[in-house]
């Protein structure tokens, strides 16, 4: 049977974090949906680390969202990818999205997670606390206000919770999505 995986985006999300993580799925055979806020073109973002003491953002592709908030049913999927960029603090507001992320964390499906990405998981905190991951450093103090342990490095697996630093560590975040999609 075909593996099904869900992403939650919005605008802003990160370009490579979107686009690395789609196409791979897709190559591993897998039937892969975008969800946002609405069934729509959605704006990506460049971020890239120059001379700035933090990332600089450019505008990046569109890519087409599949499927609405409301209209997801996560018992329908086997795994969950939560891109970073900016697009995590305004979907961790939708009403729908704590509910589908707790869905992964209560049947122990795989959940991954790049860079601000972690935000989304702060919206439930009942299943983070006490578990341990990683994400962008300035999502930092948001990770532990939620209960879970900070890990400061670029790629953590705790359980079914896979996190990753930034987008240069997205073939170590995936390698261990797909792995545990596949188990």
């Amino acid at each position: 049977m075909t593996k099904k995986v869900l992403i939650l985006i919005g605008d802003a999300v990160e370009s490579l974090e979107i686009y690395y993580p789609y196409y791979r799925c897709l190559e591993e055979g897998f039937d892969t949906t975008i969800a946002a806020s609405e069934e729509r073109k959605i704006h990506t973002v460049v971020h890239d680390f120059t001379d700035w003491e933090t990332y600089t953002e450019k505008p990046g592709y569109l890519i087409d969202a599949h499927i609405a908030f409301k209209d997801v049913k996560p018992e329908e999927y086997d795994g969950l990818f939560i891109p970073g960029g900016r697009s995590p603090e305004h979907i961790r507001m939708n009403e729908h999205v704590p509910s589908i992320v707790s869905h992964f964390f209560e049947a122990n499906k795989p959940i991954a997670s790049v860079c601000h990405g972690s935000l989304v998981l702060t919206t439930v905190p009942e299943h983070i606390k006490g578990r341990e991951m990683t994400a962008y450093i300035a999502c930092k103090p948001e990770v532990e206000a939620s209960g879970c342990k900070y890990i400061d490095e670029m790629l953590h697996e705790d359980g079914n919770l896979i996190s990753g630093h930034a987008w240069p560590d997205l073939p170590g975040v995936m390698k261990l999505f797909i792995s545990q999609l596949n188990k």
